[in-house]
């Protein structure tokens, strides 16, 4: 969703009033050199930051000098540079990338050009080789002034996504049609406004949205990641939608179908759920009258590792969202970005969101238990099933949660049987028990007689220093137990 066309000439009268040109607003009129545009992007963006401002501007069709509204003869769309449309070329070179976007309007027979730039989040944005910054109405390389380079990484330091904006200078008509706000109020649990006034009200209070101006918003990063009706409306969040990917057989050779609805994460939650869900393969069970549909994966277990994949993910990643892949023996959950914990650490400690304000949300509507029993709830699940132990991994700045299809015992590997045993110690430590051989046999179905087989588990186990043995010096070896290497 850009600017209205109606909302872009004034938009430029209004720039072109300034009474000169300030950091975070640059006229020019004809000249379109495309390394001069990827620097003035850099450093709009930057000062975009520095000054607090929600968006900057490059405006074509304005004298520098005079301000008056000249028009301009650059036409953006159909400049290439080496083949490449501009602003794709523009996109590559930027580093993070960052989402402006390109309006073009005709007043009074003349043509005008407007890059509407978002300001720089959680690092500098570098053109090529460099970061640049304004420094009134001069382009500076950043690394020349080192005291605003230093404010401008304190800022950006303690700016969150969640306080970005995904839409700036939207109308209440926009954010209504945008925004799914009667699935907000029916998840919030709260009866749904009779007119408009209230329902922006209640929106602008839980920081969904905020003012702008007259019958003018900002819808921010957190209220179109959960309530978009489409995120695809939001260039800076399309990328960001989950993915859902079936494939024929155990890789990725063959893609069955992909689906995604582009709903925001929190009203588009329990359809994502119940339709992976329906996609597993499962049986039916008939006693009788009654039919009862077993799946492949426990349903509580695939709930709670998509809620963490979308709520924990990195943002700052471009290029990049939340996907659910479904083989025909494993279920892989991928979000961008590293954990905040060692994933050996998922059970114990305390949790830690790097989006605090979205886990918040997702709380209050029930879909995120924020006090960090999910992955207990995932493991203590997966074990009652006696299916494999599920693997998280960190692969390639991504952080991915693999459930495993049901085998049996002789059909897991040494590495499944190593993750099961200690997983199995650290779900009874936090319960304030110890593991044994007899709970290792009960947890993978080995038989009494076949002790031996779990004493020589618990012993690679140890070996690779994931638990040891918690002895008071009276047990025998008998009744040994043991704790995971943390306790």
């Amino acid at each position: 969703m850009s600017l209205g066309t109606e909302r872009l000439p004034a938009l430029i009268q209004e720039l072109a009033a300034l009474p000169h040109e300030a950091e975070w607003v640059e006229f020019k009129e004809n000249n379109c050199d495309p390394e001069e545009v990827g620097e003035y992007l850099s450093a709009l963006a930057n000062s975009a930051a520095l000054l607090g401002k929600p968006n900057s501007y490059l405006v074509w069709g304005v004298n520098d000098a005079t301000h008056d509204l000249v028009g301009t003869t650059f036409r953006p769309h159909i400049h290439k540079v080496k083949g490449q449309e501009l602003e794709n070329w523009l996109v590559t070179q930027l580093h993070p990338q960052i989402h402006f976007r390109i309006h073009e309007a005709e007043q009074s027979g003349k043509h005008f050009v407007l890059f509407e730039i978002p300001p720089a989040r959680h690092t500098p944005v570098r053109f090529k080789d460099w970061e640049y910054i304004r420094v009134g109405s001069y382009k500076k390389k950043l690394r020349d002034h080192p005291e605003m380079e230093r404010t401008l990484w304190s800022i950006l330091s303690r700016t969150s996504f969640e306080e970005g904006n995904a839409l700036t200078d939207a109308t209440s008509d926009q954010v209504i049609e945008m925004l799914d706000y009667p699935n907000y109020f029916r998840l919030m649990n709260q009866p749904l406004p009779d007119n408009r006034a209230a329902i922006l009200e209640r929106l602008l209070k839980e920081d969904l949205i905020t003012k702008a101006g007259n019958d003018r918003f900002h819808i921010t990063n957190i209220g179109a990641i959960l309530f978009a009706r489409n995120l695809s409306e939001f260039r800076g969040l399309a990328r960001k939608t989950l993915r859902i990917i079936i494939y024929r057989g155990d890789n990725r050779v063959q893609t069955l179908k992909e689906h995604s609805d582009g709903k925001g994460y929190a009203v588009g939650f329990e359809e994502a759920v119940r339709y992976i869900n329906d996609q597993l393969i499962k049986k039916e069970d008939i006693d009788q009258a009654f039919r009862t549909i077993i799946r492949t994966y426990p349903e509580l277990a695939v709930r709670e590792l998509v809620a963490n994949a979308l709520i924990h993910q990195d943002f700052t990643v471009t290029g990049a969202g939340p996907t659910v892949e479904i083989f025909a023996d494993r279920l892989e959950i991928t979000n961008p970005g590293r954990p905040l914990i060692d994933p050996l650490r998922f059970i114990d400690e305390p949790p830690r969101s790097r989006n605090e304000a979205i886990a918040s949300v997702m709380r209050r509507v029930n879909i995120y238990e924020e006090r960090g029993s999910g992955i207990d709830k995932v493991i203590s699940m997966v074990e009652s099933f006696h299916f494999p132990a599920p693997d998280f991994r960190i692969t390639d700045g991504s952080t991915v949660a693999v459930l495993l299809g049901p085998r049996d015992f002789f059909r897991m590997d040494r590495e499944d049987r190593i993750r099961a045993c200690y997983q199995h110690a650290c779900l009874l430590y936090v319960s304030g028990k110890r593991m044994t051989n007899a709970t290792l046999r009960h947890r993978l179905q080995i038989k009494d007689s076949n002790y031996p087989m779990a004493s020589r588990i618990i012993r690679d186990t140890v070996t690779a220093k994931l638990i040891k043995p918690y002895s008071r010096g009276s047990e025998s070896k008998k009744d040994a137990s043991y704790v995971p290497f943390w306790a």
